[in-house]
């Protein structure tokens, strides 16, 4: 596959760079910083040295006066360097450390908070539909997500597929995150039923014959590892009595698509609305994180079941969104999208779906999915208009 141009930013000075396994974060800097000192964590022998004497890295430093960018890829393996690069940063003046990492867990426990200040905290995501441009393809999104590794593979089935059972060895068993690798494999299954869905633990951990403790322990390794988020309900000025729970998304709607078990009594329409949601959802979160301003992602439902998928909040957008698996509209697909404007007559709303044309259905804008996405560019407005 051909390099694609990323709408991530670097910030000038020394940041941390998060995301999963697979979203070409290694790729895009190595491209970005051709000059700079790489030191790759994946690599066992690097791994050996540096966490067994963490002081090397400032050796290695020492040693290379011209650089001027250090890259540390996968800093998580090693969180005993974190104490040496902050003393380099508060060293080396006018020089840009730049740690990579696909799991916050480790991190919290020792200490990232040692870098606050010195190292602001960014997020790659998959790809995203402008950035792909021509060659983005929904039905072909939906079936292997926007993953860069699944995408350039060869075989991208068979790249999918091998990426859930790469996070669960290499990171779940290698990092000791589980005690039971058996029954996280099941929770990782049985939690696809509740993507796009408000998470009930209970309904979950009943499922996988665990208590709602461990859910809770293995739902909060799937967010540490950046494979899964939680939406919470947006409340602001509420008028009505709202739902409590958030709901569950898997990070991409091919990953999604790979842990959902399917049998003859599933209907495939509706794995394919779940996972035409999800990729809404982790493109809204892509164009808030790359748009470096402070906004934020929701879903509303009040008790009486009226529903918005998403809404968008922030200084420069207010919007609610609805996701449509059809190619025609109806009246009552906009109910919920007219309640929420009844309440939030600021917002802008609009229902998001898989024909080919915009309509107006009861005064509320119908917006082909596939278009809405590629115009969806971070640090510009979200389009409404032609």
């Amino acid at each position: 596959m051909e390099m694609v141009g990323r709408f991530f930013r670097a910030p000038e000075a020394s940041f941390f760079l998060f995301g999963p396994r697979g979203t070409g974060k290694s790729t895009w800097l190595k491209a970005l910083y051709p000059e700079a000192f790489f030191v790759d964590l994946l690599a066992p022998e690097t791994f050996r040295l540096y966490s067994a004497a963490p002081e090397r890295l400032r050796d290695a430093v020492e040693a290379r006066p011209a650089v001027r960018q250090v890259v540390v890829d996968e800093i998580q393996k090693a969180p005993g360097l974190l104490d040496v690069l902050h003393q380099l940063i508060e060293l080396k003046k006018g020089w840009q450390f730049i740690l990579t990492g696909s799991s916050a867990r480790k991190l919290k426990r020792t200490g990232t908070d040692l870098l606050a200040g010195r190292a602001a905290r960014t997020t790659m995501h998959p790809f995203m539909a402008a950035e792909l441009e021509r060659a983005f393809d929904l039905d072909t999104a939906l079936r292997l997500g926007m993953l860069p590794v699944v995408r350039g593979a060869q075989s991208p089935d068979q790249a999918l597929g091998a990426y859930v059972s790469l996070y669960l060895r290499e990171e779940v068993q290698a990092e000791g995150l589980v005690r039971d690798l058996g029954q996280f494999a099941r929770f990782v299954e049985a939690i696809s039923f509740s993507h796009g869905a408000a998470l009930n633990t209970s309904a979950v951990a009943r499922e996988c014959q665990v208590n709602r403790k461990t859910v809770d322990g293995f739902v909060s390794v799937l967010e540490d590892l950046l494979l899964g988020f939680r939406l919470p309900v947006f409340a602001k000025r509420a008028a009505r009595h709202l739902a409590q729970h958030p709901k569950f998304y898997y990070f991409d709607s091919g990953v999604f698509r790979a842990v959902r078990p399917t049998g003859p009594l599933d209907a495939a329409a509706e794995t394919a609305g779940l996972a035409l949601e999800g990729l809404v959802a982790q493109h809204l979160r892509a164009w808030i994180a790359y748009g470096n301003e402070d906004h934020s992602l929701h879903y509303w439902r009040t008790k009486a079941g009226r529903e918005v998928d998403f809404v968008v909040y922030g200084p420069r957008v207010f919007l609610a969104v609805e996701v449509k698996n059809s190619r025609l509209v109806h009246d009552p697909d906009v109910n919920g999208l007219r309640a929420f404007r009844e309440d939030y007559p600021e917002a802008e709303v609009c229902l998001l779906y898989r024909g080919k044309e915009r309509l107006k259905v009861r005064d509320v804008l119908c917006i082909p999915c596939e278009e809405f996405l590629l115009k969806l560019v971070p640090s510009a407005p979200i389009a409404l208009s032609h």
